[in-house]
């Protein structure tokens, strides 16, 4: 380059800590970071990079903190709707006493398509860039997801009974095909599937389900030992444990995504690591539901990729990924009386480039690197609860909230700023929220 001579980006974020959280990075002091064509082009001290590039746009980042934006690695996004209507109860009551009646009832693509948006306002206010859903009418989902500017991993959900898009399982297969040829509309949204469970799914649905993943080249999404309930049922009707019965019909595979694994054997754990399955963690759902603590340290240890996720509103009843981790590392910390386990690096790893292994994305999204997708986040840092600063990981999963989130960009376009959504009406999705609150609370009849 000639002197003098400037390199174009469309974007450089400045006057921020640049925190990387790519292996063996350190935090960047009074930095800058380029952006062109949706990708980072630079990072590094802020007169290095200004001296080398010009943007058409600059945004100062205020002194606060450049940070990857977090990945919400199993959540249920519709259910936002469903917020706190059947709260503490069991897993098994809730499921099937609550929620399935209340999914016959009222889910339909209208239902679906603003709690998706309200999910999607949700994430965006608390950081996360992108998460990983399943529900039925996924094709809904796409659709908020794309009007939001998020990025996601969306399964279509097939149980093997009647569900609100499908009277039968053949339609539901024939549903999620068509899902997985038609959603690659955007480069933004990967399509996957999601068989809800090995207690609502015949190991011969999970097959087909299987076959027509790895035929699109898709995850596949599942609840997998969540509760000793589902450990009682699945043994009742194959005769071995869940983990037990997926290997036999051959459904562990490193496309799977297990949500929860919260009752595992040693010898389970290492079936996981030697098939290559992907974990999700949600403490906040298994606490609220009292479905017992995943093993999450054994699993690390073991090389198994474990990302963070909060699960559906209506069992956590947030999607804010820094509450969860907090929750995260103060479960096993007590859980074990260790307060060295899931330290605060292992649990910021979870929630940033290890849920985007889980997904399958850490090549594109999770850390700030030249080459990688600008999916990122800033903070404002000028906030009582956040001075002084000693360590950043400590801050971020102990300290700091989704609140103070002040600028949200996926794909270098921003989507959040000055806490303003920029892609939504905010407005129109939370009138449209109190809509259905109406409409469901006046036919539930609450516990007193």
């Amino acid at each position: 380059m000639e002197h003098g001579a400037k390199k174009s980006a469309d974007l450089i974020l400045t006057n921020g800590t640049i925190l990387p959280l790519s292996p063996h990075s350190s935090p960047i002091p009074d930095g800058a970071l380029a952006v062109s064509e949706g990708c980072i082009t630079a990072l590094g001290p802020k007169a290095h990079v200004e001296n080398y590039f010009e943007a058409r746009r600059t945004i100062d980042a205020g002194g606060g903190l450049i940070m990857p934006g977090l990945v919400n690695a199993h959540t249920h996004a519709p259910m936002a709707l469903f917020r706190g209507m059947a709260d503490d109860l069991p897993l098994k009551v809730w499921l099937e006493e609550y929620i399935f009646p209340a999914e016959a009832r009222w889910v339909d693509a209208d239902f679906v398509y603003w709690g998706a948006l309200l999910s999607c306002a949700e994430m965006i206010r608390s950081g996360t860039t992108t998460f990983a859903d399943g529900y039925f009418f996924e094709d809904q989902v796409a659709r908020a997801v794309q009007e939001s500017g998020l990025r996601a991993v969306l399964g279509q959900g097939i149980l093997d009974f009647l569900t609100p898009d499908s009277p039968s399982t053949a339609e539901s297969l024939r549903k999620a095909e068509a899902f997985l040829r038609q959603t690659h509309v955007s480069s933004l949204i990967r399509p996957a599937l999601f068989p809800h469970s090995l207690y609502t799914c015949s190991p011969g649905l999970l097959k087909q389900c299987q076959n027509l993943a790895e035929r699109y080249g898709s995850p596949l999404i599942i609840h997998l030992a969540e509760t000793q309930m589902e450990l009682k049922d699945v043994y009742n009707k194959y005769g071995q444990s869940p983990i037990k019965s997926m290997e036999k019909y051959g459904l562990l595979s490193p496309s799977l995504i297990a949500c929860h694994c919260v009752w595992l054997s040693e010898s389970e754990m290492d079936l996981l690591a030697t098939r290559g399955v992907k974990v999700v963690h949600n403490p906040e759902s298994n606490m609220k539901l009292a479905s017992g603590v995943a093993p999450v340290p054994e699993l690390l240890a073991r090389g198994i990729p474990v990302g963070l996720g909060t699960d559906g509103c209506a069992s956590n009843n947030n999607q804010d990924i820094f509450q969860e981790m907090d929750t995260a590392a103060k479960l096993h910390k007590v859980y074990r009386l260790d307060p060295t386990v899931m330290p605060a690096d292992v649990v910021l790893h979870m929630a940033t480039l290890g849920g985007a292994r889980v997904l399958g994305l850490d090549e594109e999204i999770g850390s700030l690197a030249v080459g990688k997708r600008a999916d990122l986040i800033i903070l404002d840092l000028n906030r009582p609860h956040l001075l002084p600063i000693y360590n950043f990981a400590s801050h971020l999963v102990y300290a700091a909230t989704g609140a103070d989130v002040r600028d949200v960009i996926v794909e270098g376009r921003l989507i959040m700023q000055n806490r303003k959504l920029v892609n939504l009406d905010e407005e129109k999705i939370l009138g449209e929220a109190r809509r259905w609150n109406k409409k469901i609370a006046d036919s539930v009849h609450p516990k007193t």
